[in-house]
């Protein structure tokens, strides 16, 4: 038996005006999922546990069937395995976005622009933290460069007892009470407001500005925690597991589970991203022997934080493609195997973040196809089971017939 879930990060939404009352998964044409959804199961899964923030680490985790409860010790971390840090237990990794903030007020009285700094390149990032560690590392703090505008700060002494906010939850509104704040904040504020000089001129931003695109004015930190302790997959589920994605934090949750986290070449997190290179890496992991897949797409989430109806639902049309070819693919293995298609959380339009209700998932078994006639949305889902947490739901995608 082979098993692949297909996860398009943020997927969910909720009605909205200017989608006549629907959601981007209604308004979609999403033939693949939907032909899952009327051979498998469809319902409802709480994937964020009560009194836990709805962030993609939390959700991810669970809905791989870590209880986030438990293994859970903040986001940075799991993006700092994945880029090859070496964390002390003393240490506090804490994430740092390039961001966009306005340019001619004070520094507290900036705005926040764009949380992705216009959805800035590896390359240009790189040569961006390149001169921020030059110029702003120390023996307390240590910056590594990851993917796209998503980076990491290694600090020595604080971060674990200061309050950071996170850039997406702050698009357009002013920084000054959003800025770090509790203990250790005055370091954080001083390295974000130093950020802005070094980069006002930096040859990367002249090259974008001529470019028109948003430049990366600050740093921005978010997401601190401490080395995380997280089980074997294998150990735990008995199956050699492989992560496809874009992003740090999921390249992470599969080091840190002993899982295979291949590069994808042109992967980048947004609608623009390699996906046939996702699929081509997926269907490379089951040639060589791997029983468990997951794809991560992280379109729809970017799409959401910005708003954009229009994009999300070219995003989700995307996330059915890659479906689409997973299907035809296991088809022609001539063995068992299991599908699940769900978001990790729902990221509304309205809102511009994410939200913690429970999400649609899919569930097919080629063994015990069902024959009725649904569609995969949430409304739809509302029919179907709900189950109580993202374990629940790996418990019954990967046991039960």
């Amino acid at each position: 038996m082979k098993y692949l879930i297909v996860l398009g990060d943020g997927m969910a939404d909720r009605p909205g005006s200017e989608l006549g009352n629907k959601t981007p998964l209604e308004v979609a044409s999403i033939p693949n999922m939907d032909m899952l959804a009327s051979k498998g199961e469809l319902g409802r899964v709480k994937t964020i546990p009560n009194g836990m923030k709805p962030g993609s680490d939390i959700a991810n985790l669970s809905v791989l069937g870590f209880n986030p409860a438990k293994y859970y010790t903040g986001r940075s971390p799991l993006e700092a395995l994945a880029i090859g840090v070496n964390l002390r237990d003393t240490d506090v990794a804490i994430r740092t976005n390039l961001v966009t903030l306005s340019s001619d007020e004070p520094f507290e009285k900036k705005s926040m622009i764009d949380y992705s700094a216009g959805e800035i390149t590896t390359k240009e990032s790189q040569e961006i933290m390149k001169t921020i560690q030059k110029e702003l590392g120390s023996d307390e703090y240590t910056f590594y460069a990851g993917v796209s505008y998503r980076h990491c700060l290694v600090s020595a002494k604080n971060g674990l007892q200061t309050v950071f906010c996170p850039p997406h939850d702050i698009t357009g509104e002013v920084i000054e009470k959003k800025l770090p704040s509790g203990v250790g904040c005055n370091d954080f504020i001083n390295l974000i407001n130093e950020s802005g000089k070094i980069l006002k001129d930096h040859p990367v931003n002249k090259r974008r500005e001529r470019a028109g695109l948003n430049q990366a004015t600050h740093l921005w930190f978010w997401g601190a925690g401490t080395k995380p302790n997280l089980p074997s997959f294998y150990d735990k589920y008995g199956l050699k597991g492989g992560v496809v994605s874009a992003v740090d934090l999921l390249k992470g949750i599969g080091v840190g589970t002993g899982m295979l986290t291949p590069n994808v070449i042109g992967a980048t997190g947004t609608v623009y991203t390699n996906w046939d290179g996702k699929i081509e890496a997926a269907k490379k992991l089951f040639e060589n022997g791997t029983d468990f897949v997951f794809i991560h797409l992280e379109a729809p989430d970017e799409a959401g934080h910005q708003g954009n109806a229009s994009l999300k639902i070219a995003a989700i049309e995307r996330v059915d493609y890659v479906v689409g070819e997973m299907y035809k693919y296991l088809q022609g293995l001539n063995e068992p195997f299991k599908m699940a298609v769900l978001p990790d959380h729902a990221t509304p339009l309205i809102l511009k973040t994410h939200s913690s209700e429970a999400v649609p998932y899919i569930i097919y078994n080629s063994e015990k196809e069902r024959k009725k006639i649904s569609k995969y949305t949430e409304r739809e889902a509302l029919n179907g089971k709900m189950l109580q947490s993202g374990e629940k739901f790996m418990e019954r995608f990967l046991r039960t017939n």
